[in-house]
């Protein structure tokens, strides 16, 4: 396996990304739009999650397929920035359609990040306007670290980010991850600056220091953040053919990266989650190995992500932590 061309989940043809953020607020969306209806599935290990139409995302419901997938900050504010999504699609002529009706379908994922400096006293709802931005911005580029649902992310010790990675595997097939990094646990081994992802790390994307040293295995985590105050919200996608449960397996599977880059991970304050999204533009060669290998590349992929959403995180006015390039560059 070997990163894609851009090392972005937009590797995975026919998936877009935006970005949109209000700097005073300190608070952002992404949005991950499908050039088609593409299956999606998601898996929640956190005990906090905050989500929108989550349900309809289980192997037996009606709907099969949706239009895109959000990740938010605002907590359960950040709820309506699905909303200002689904209105951009709809204006695009896109969605589930019944009899003369069509409804976009935009499952949607939210993290905490309201005590973070920004100005919160907002008198509208600014996240469905930051969502029809996101949506209005996408693109197969964008950039890391502060950006979108990562704007005012948080760790135990250091800024979070927004993260991305991508995989091909030897079969050809695409998988990426993308990532709002706001955990109660931390991504660096004790003060840093090793990330505990840097077993899998490829090609210096996040420093180049290696693997974490293990020098105290036997810690015992602290409480930095307060109860509900925290939440890593991904997503992996790949151009596979996979059926909604071969696709929420592929999530499930993904959260191993989950803990293999932030320690502690899904605790009863996070609401970690993951949505899997597939296109299904390659179909599998060998369905039980083939499903076997995207589920490796997606945790792979996600622990990358993550350290590269803290790695590439930048300094506002009124943050509350440091950034990882002022600690350690």
């Amino acid at each position: 396996m070997k990163p894609g061309p851009r090392n972005l989940i937009t590797d995975v043809a026919g998936l877009r990304v935006g970005n949109a953020a209000n700097a005073q607020v300190k608070s952002g969306v992404t949005a991950l739009i499908g050039d088609e209806p593409f299956t999606a599935a998601v898996h929640v290990m956190g005990g906090a999650p905050g989500t929108r139409e989550t349900d309809l995302l289980a192997p037996d419901k009606l709907v099969q397929k949706v239009d895109a997938l959000v990740l938010s900050g605002g907590s359960a504010f950040g709820l309506d920035a699905a909303s200002g999504v689904a209105d951009g699609l709809r204006a695009q002529g896109r969605g589930y359609q019944v009899g003369e009706a069509r409804v976009p379908i935009v499952p949607g994922a939210i993290l905490f990040d309201l005590l973070n400096g920004g100005e919160k006293g907002w008198k509208d709802n600014p996240y469905k306007p930051l969502g029809r931005m996101a949506l209005e911005a996408a693109g197969t580029s964008f950039k890391l670290g502060s950006v979108g649902c990562g704007t005012g992310a948080t760790t135990a010790t250091l800024k979070g980010g927004l993260g991305s990675a991508s995989l091909v595997l030897e079969s050809g097939i695409t998988v990426g991850a993308i990532v709002g990094v706001n955990a109660v646990g931390s991504a660096v081994e004790g003060s840093g600056p090793q990330f505990w992802a840097g077993a899998w790390e490829m090609e210096d994307e996040f420093g180049g220091l290696g693997g974490p040293k293990m020098t105290d295995a036997g810690f015992e985590p602290s409480l930095e953040k307060l109860a509900g105050e925290a939440t890593t919200i991904a997503i992996v996608a790949t151009d596979a053919l996979l059926d909604p449960a071969q696709c929420q397996r592929m999530a499930v599977a993904a959260h191993d990266g989950m803990a293999r880059a932030l320690v502690p991970s899904h605790t009863p304050f996070d609401g970690d989650l993951v949505f899997g999204a597939a296109t299904g533009a390659k179909p599998l060669k060998d369905p039980d190995w083939d499903a076997l290998r995207i589920g490796h590349a997606a945790a792979t992929c996600l622990a990358r992500a993550i350290a590269r959403g803290v790695y590439h995180a930048t300094p506002a006015k009124g943050d509350t932590l440091p950034t990882w390039q002022d600690r350690f560059a």
